[in-house]
């Protein structure tokens, strides 16, 4: 589904001018990697290793760049974070993608070695990399530039091979024979870092890993790695079955956005706002209170103002929150969009928890023909 974006920008010029959308996107309490691919001419994207915590930010990016999600792909079934990809498809429809291998439910789109998948005129090659775990794939962009390698090979590092399967005899060989056999100019981008690490290359990581680079043979990777005597990752209890239903909840009351009525259609920005389009305001305006934070004389001048809402300047915003009616929600308003969301942000910080932004602000209202007091004749 795209959601056309208001006054939508280039994605080419989002994109650095390319043919090629890039987006490496990070969650810090699990050291995770999302990546975004997306295909500039058609505006299709597929997803790589979403978290469900943060599917509400990648969403949110995908709706402003007014992007197609095409599937949401997992490189193996994590053992320290839950996957985005349920939630992602109950808001997209977008394909759930995973190995076969896995057998997890809810996958829409099982996947085995030399699969194709196509975003546009883009495609990623799926490789079977096993060894981290007996599901482990690899993706590889259609010229080979890229290469997203999940936790099999890690910047300089690889994943642990003591538990799902894992075995280092299997991780070396996937390694050594589908990841080290891309051009040695190919960028690897891993599933996890947690020292800052975003990218390598094939060259540097045959001659630097410091488990299975330069010299090493696979005696050397096999003794390293049955030593290494790692504790289980925190979260396993919660990740493993998480991903097994591909991030489907158990109850669908708390986590699920879509079992969980707000009190309206919220949109949260990829900077993390929560917004309301003008249509939505327009046909429950009765039951909101519209607050006009621009000055007294842009309230009052020709630009006009939405009849019924109510004046506080933003420098007077923080001593006069309590004129606010108790009893309705709150969506706060401006010329574009922008002096309303510091508004929001400092109703939020004050402890409202009904309040949004008016996405676009005045503005989008009046182009999308919603009527305006005091509007200047032209």
């Amino acid at each position: 589904m795209v959601v056309a974006p208001f006054r939508p920008i280039s994605l080419r010029a989002a994109a650095g001018g390319g043919s090629l959308l890039f987006r490496q996107l990070f969650d810090a309490q699990t050291g995770a990697f999302t990546y975004l691919l997306g295909d500039v001419s058609s505006r299709q994207v597929v997803i790589i290793d979403s978290v469900f915590e943060r599917h509400g930010r990648d969403l949110a990016l995908i709706r402003e760049l007014g992007l197609e999600l095409v599937a949401s792909l997992d490189t193996h079934v994590h053992a320290d974070h839950v996957t985005g990809s349920w939630l992602l498809h109950e808001a997209t429809g977008c394909a759930i993608g995973l190995a076969a291998a896995a057998k997890a439910k809810n996958v829409t789109m099982p996947l085995q070695h030399g699969d194709r998948l196509s975003f546009g005129v883009r495609w990623l090659e799926v490789r079977s990399t096993p060894g981290h775990t007996n599901g482990c794939l690899s993706f590889v962009l259609d010229d080979q530039s890229m290469a997203f390698s999940g936790d099999a090979l890690l910047v300089r590092g690889c994943g642990r091979c003591d538990f799902q399967q894992g075995n280092p005899h299997t991780l070396w060989a996937s390694i050594t024979q589908q990841l080290f056999s891309l051009p040695d100019s190919c960028l690897l981008y891993p599933g996890h870092d947690y020292e800052g690490r975003t990218v390598s290359s094939v060259v540097e990581e045959k001659a630097f890993n410091a488990r299975l680079g330069g010299m090493a043979t696979e005696r050397d990777f096999v003794g390293h790695m049955e030593s290494m005597n790692l504790p289980h990752p925190h979260r396993i209890a919660e990740a493993l079955p998480g991903n097994m239903r591909s991030g489907k909840p158990v109850d669908q009351d708390v986590t699920s956005p879509a079992a969980n009525p707000c009190w309206a259609p919220l949109q949260r920005s990829y900077a993390g706002l929560p917004e309301l389009h003008p249509a939505w305001v327009a046909s429950h305006r009765d039951g909101l209170t519209l607050l006009d934070v621009r000055s007294a004389g842009e309230f009052g001048g020709p630009d006009g103002r939405v009849a019924g809402s109510l004046l506080i300047p933003l420098p007077e915003l923080e001593s006069r929150i309590s004129e606010l009616p108790a009893n309705q929600p709150v969506v706060v308003v401006c010329h574009s969009g922008s002096r309303s969301a510091l508004a929001t942000q400092q109703l939020l910080k004050a402890g409202l928890s009904q309040v949004a932004n008016l996405h676009g602000g005045l503005a989008r209202w009046a182009d999308e023909g919603y009527p305006l007091q005091g509007v200047a004749s032209t």
